[in-house]
């Protein structure tokens, strides 16, 4: 292979147009990358996005794309819906993998990717790679170094609101920017839990390691929203809570909710609290963190320097850059398939908890951050 990885970019819609393709197509990235393809289902969008970005190739039909013999990886920025199926058969072409938040919406999809990934030889980041932050990695060392004493619970989450409806890339009159949201309210991949607390999750898994159990209450709450002028019915969960259990009587509050919220990902014991990036109400000290506080746009991820710092969704930047390097350079990522597998069953498990009434065990786990 080049030294250039040549990206696909699956899916031209909110993501892909205030994100990926941005961060993808500036010049510094030249020696080490190049986007090549674009494809997108709607009408005249992949086109358009190929035009406005400078990519050589646009396809509708995502099939023509893995066949065209122009991409190395692709990025999945597609409905998370169809994330299994677009990433088996990237798989099934030798064609690595990153995938924006979530993987999957079921862990047996994730098993599949995972183990057919590695027969093939293909490399698989998945976003978000929360424990690439050092204040992620340095909270993980205070809580096991004691910083809070006894950890006795947690919680973290996000909430729908109208975020979506009010995404600037959706009432414009042109196919760049006038992209339907309809997707998040529903099935298969739809709801809070898959789109946002995926990041919470995350997170506070990266901190605390693999839990052990689930037991949630689920449904949904907003029945209809509303979206330029046209109504739309919610038939994918919007309104879910959820208790972890990581072992020895250590749980978590885990929400994905249509409104409201509790504040950042916290994390209690029995002499003190780390909430968001702080330890009792004092900031936490990092590597590289007088460098960021001084900076104006700094940011602690490694790629995300010059331009990129202007640009929104920095983080599923670096995630993509961190197959390339994997690509490239043969360095295995933390933001990787087997902790994206995790939050999956999570998720998964938590569904399959507010049905039954029951709760659910887990059984994958991942490397931790050490």
């Amino acid at each position: 292979m080049s030294d250039i990885v040549r990206i696909g970019v699956v899916g031209t819609g909110s993501i892909a147009l205030r994100g990926i393709l941005p961060h993808l197509t500036q010049d510094d990235l030249g020696d080490r990358l190049q986007v090549t393809a674009v494809c997108d289902p709607v009408p005249g969008r992949a086109e358009a996005a190929a035009e406005k970005f400078g990519v050589a190739n646009a396809f509708v039909e995502y099939e023509e794309l893995l066949d065209s013999g122009t991409v190395d990886a692709v990025s999945i920025a597609s409905p998370i819906g169809f994330h299994y199926e677009q990433g088996k058969q990237a798989v099934a072409r030798g064609v690595h993998l990153h995938f924006n938040k979530t993987m999957t919406t079921t862990v047996a999809e994730a098993d599949d990717l995972i183990e057919s990934a590695e027969a093939k030889g293909v490399k698989i980041a998945a976003s978000p790679g929360e424990m690439l932050r050092p204040i992620n990695r340095r909270i993980r060392e205070l809580v096991k170094e004691g910083a809070v004493g006894i950890p006795t619970w947690a919680h973290t989450g996000s909430a729908f609101g109208t975020y979506h409806e009010d995404e600037g890339v959706r009432h414009g009159g042109d196919v760049l920017t006038n992209i339907n949201p309809t997707w998040y309210y529903k099935r298969p991949g739809g709801g809070p839990l898959f789109d946002m607390t995926v990041y919470g999750l995350h997170r506070l898994t990266g901190i605390l390691g693999p839990a052990k159990r689930v037991a949630a209450m689920s449904g949904v709450r907003v029945h209809e929203r509303v979206f330029r002028g046209e109504k739309i019915e919610t038939d994918m969960d919007d309104n879910t809570l959820i208790t972890l259990d990581f072992g020895d009587a250590l749980f978590a509050f885990v929400y994905g909710v249509a409104a409201g919220g509790i504040g950042p990902v916290s994390i209690y014991g029995t002499t003190g609290r780390i909430a968001g990036d702080k330890l009792n109400g004092e900031s936490i000290d990092y590597p590289g963190r007088e460098e960021i506080e001084n900076s104006p746009g700094q940011s602690e991820l490694p790629h995300v320097v010059g331009p990129h710092r202007e640009i929104e969704e920095a983080h599923v930047y670096e995630d993509v850059m961190q197959l390339v390097d994997w690509i490239r350079e043969d360095k295995p990522t933390v933001s990787n398939a087997h902790h994206a597998r995790h939050v999956v069953e999570i998720f998964d498990a938590a569904y399959r908890s507010a049905e039954s009434g029951q709760a659910q065990d887990l059984t994958s786990t991942f490397p931790t951050v050490d």
